[in-house]
């Protein structure tokens, strides 16, 4: 399907003083918007408490987080979601999590009478019986359960009192009886509640039993420090596939074709990052897929423009290297429209009729589609031809350093 009449050339080279520009500036101001006011990173990267719930009753995002606050919880982050079934919808986030401190770790092993370490002191002795002293206490990774071990058969009413006279931490002990491995292995599971719940406790006691509901629709917590390690992680996944993209294309086509691949994408996964802060939209796991995403796209787009340029190279050997981009692009122009096209469509449909995270994932490919398509022509073509002219400039005037000593 041709949208364009065959043989017609635009000259898209002729446009770069405007154009090029104009790709710095979006690429400063991202990097600027970077640091100041900086992304705003979702739970999966800066750590907290993301709680969903669907209110039974009519109630404003003001008033939630005047409840959340008044409850004991700092700077709640409270979003509506737009869903026909339910208006009172909402996502609320808050930068507590139900990990356990090191002091609160200590306090635990005491209160629980731990008796396999000599050098640790042993809580209250009243609390202490011979059901209650544990031989062993580990804590899960999330932080978000306690196992503990007894000799003899544990005392849960004695052990539910040990935990409630360590102070600060809000746990309850299962109501299901110990699981007996062997006569003489005795385990109990201490449970946390977690942030979650207390925040949907303390809700219920402002708000009222009818408003909110006894479960959340989901509860999702990550630690401060996972959070980091996300963090990291995401960015040099992308970096890495920046760097395997540009190995590729050295192979695939020849080294002036790198860097012009390698800055457009560079240049299309920072615009995406400055729109989504400008926007003030969260920074997640899903943006980063979104970015990757962006990148390989944008790298078969310019491989496609690249292509051509390679084939017209053998073609048109005495046309310029800026006259055989014009004729390259001109020719994959229908291509670029018809491939762009129907996949903005498509993510058309999920962005407009898509909720949360499904709704930035598409804005973020949204975006993506524009700018990688845009810098396969104005920014990677033209980085191409400028290093394409410095290699022959170069070439030429080792030619002319050596012609005097050839004919002498």
């Amino acid at each position: 399907m041709e949208f364009f009449k065959p043989g017609r050339v635009f000259d898209f080279m002729g446009q770069r003083v405007f154009w090029i520009p104009l790709s710095f500036f979006l690429v400063a101001a991202s990097i600027v918007l970077c640091f100041y006011p900086g992304p705003n990173y979702g739970t999966d990267f800066r750590g907290g408490t993301e709680v969903e719930i669907a209110f039974g009753k009519s109630v404003d995002a003001a008033q939630l987080r005047g409840a959340i606050q008044a409850a004991g919880f700092q700077t709640p982050d409270v979003v509506q979601v737009v869903d026909a079934n339910n208006p009172w919808h909402f996502l609320i986030r808050v930068q507590d999590v139900s990990a356990i401190t090191d002091q609160e770790k200590e306090a635990l092993k005491r209160a629980l009478c731990l008796v396999d370490d000599p050098g640790a002191p042993v809580g209250d002795p009243a609390l202490c019986p011979d059901g209650a002293k544990a031989t062993e206490v580990k804590f899960s990774a999330g932080g978000d359960k306690i196992t503990t071990r007894y000799d003899v058969e544990p005392d849960l009413e004695k052990i539910k009192e040990q935990v409630r006279s360590v102070p600060g931490v809000s746990l309850r002990v299962s109501t299901t009886n110990p699981q007996i491995l062997n006569p003489r292995d005795h385990r109990v599971e201490i449970q946390l509640v977690s942030k979650g719940d207390q925040l949907l406790d303390r809700l219920r006691q402002q708000l009222g039993a009818d408003v909110v509901p006894d479960h959340a629709l989901r509860v999702e917590w990550v630690g401060p420090k996972a959070g980091k390690q996300l963090r990291d992680s995401a960015r040099n996944a992308v970096m890495i596939a920046i760097v395997c993209i540009m190995l590729y294309l050295a192979f695939r086509f020849d080294l002036r074709f790198a860097p012009g691949v390698i800055v457009a994408c560079v240049h299309d996964a920072m615009v995406v990052i400055g729109v989504f802060v400008v926007l003030r939209k969260e920074v997640t796991l899903s943006t980063i897929a979104a970015v990757l995403t962006v990148v390989g796209y944008s790298m078969n787009d310019t491989v496609v423009v690249y292509d051509r340029i390679r084939e017209n190279l053998g073609k048109h050997r005495g046309k310029s290297f800026a006259q055989i981009i014009n004729l390259s692009v001109s020719e994959t122009l229908s291509r670029t429209v018809l491939t762009s096209g129907a996949t903005m469509l498509s993510f058309l449909a999920f962005f407009i009729y898509g909720t949360g995270v499904i709704k930035d994932f598409m804005l973020a490919l949204l975006v993506g589609i524009i700018a990688g398509t845009y810098s396969s022509i104005y920014v990677a073509a033209p980085l191409t031809e400028w290093i394409d002219t410095r290699m022959s400039r170069r070439s030429d005037l080792k030619k002319r350093l050596n012609a005097p000593a050839r004919a002498t």
